[in-house]
């Protein structure tokens, strides 16, 4: 069965395909793919949804290797205590500091936004999910020549601009541990100031807002949804 190139979020591989070049599914919507078109290559699974094809591709035979192990989920760790701050320094206080990280709030504004990008750096795209209530809002915008990590603070800029009450207790949700980081500690930004000085303004500008990191491709249908969006967007190119 032949094998057709194709992009997950920042890595280009090989997805199984039949005849005609469509992905090869199974019941749970996942698809067989290779890193490395070359026989007996290892063969992980990836869902449908978070691949996108590449429109110079070329399907390709490859006599495939055994099935790579599964990833076990990592267990609990215990939380430990905080380490104080030095004597006379006080430590900045990140974005939703105030906030219990343990209780979303009821009627608060829910954020899930991604990006993606082809090539790193290439075509890029976001992908947000906002919703208030009983309404939704979703945004698939493509960006044109950027980064993955350009995408992703992009996405973070593009769902707070939709915000017109500051004021609102928002819990905002991203896979990017990165551009969470880039909010929350006292980091230089070598690489796009000006993305990171404006993300990081509009943050500031509310109060209660509350960064919450999600494991990427672990099957949470929000963040696999704005994972879709912004892949649909670069394939769009427009």
């Amino acid at each position: 069965m032949p094998w057709l190139k194709h992009r997950l979020r920042d890595a280009d591989v090989w997805a199984k395909v039949d005849d005609a070049g469509a992905l090869v599914t199974d019941r749970d919507g996942r698809v067989e793919i290779v890193y490395k078109p070359a026989d007996g290559a290892k063969v992980y699974r990836a869902g449908a949804r978070n691949l996108a094809a590449l429109p110079d591709g070329n399907p390709v035979e490859i006599v495939v290797g055994e099935p790579a192990p599964e990833k076990p989920k990592a267990e609990a760790k215990p939380a430990t205590p905080a380490t104080k701050p030095a004597r006379g320094k006080t430590p900045p206080k990140p974005a939703g500091a105030g906030l219990n990280p343990d209780k979303v709030p009821h009627g608060a504004v829910e954020i899930w936004c991604d990006g993606a990008c082809s090539g790193n750096p290439g075509p890029s795209g976001i992908g947000i999910v906002i919703i208030d209530g009983e309404k939704r809002a979703e945004i698939s915008e493509f960006l044109g020549h950027g980064t993955n990590i350009t995408a992703e603070l992009t996405a973070i800029l593009r769902a707070l601009q939709q915000i017109d009450d500051r004021a609102r207790v928002v819990v905002l949700h991203t896979d990017s541990q990165f551009s969470i980081d880039m909010l929350t500690k006292p980091w230089k930004a070598k690489k796009n100031p000006e993305l990171v000085a404006e993300v990081r303004a509009i943050a500031k500008a509310f109060p209660n807002l509350k960064l919450v990191w999600v494991r990427g491709h672990a099957d949470v249908p929000l963040n696999e949804r704005v994972d879709q969006l912004a892949t649909q967007a670069v394939a769009r190119g427009y």
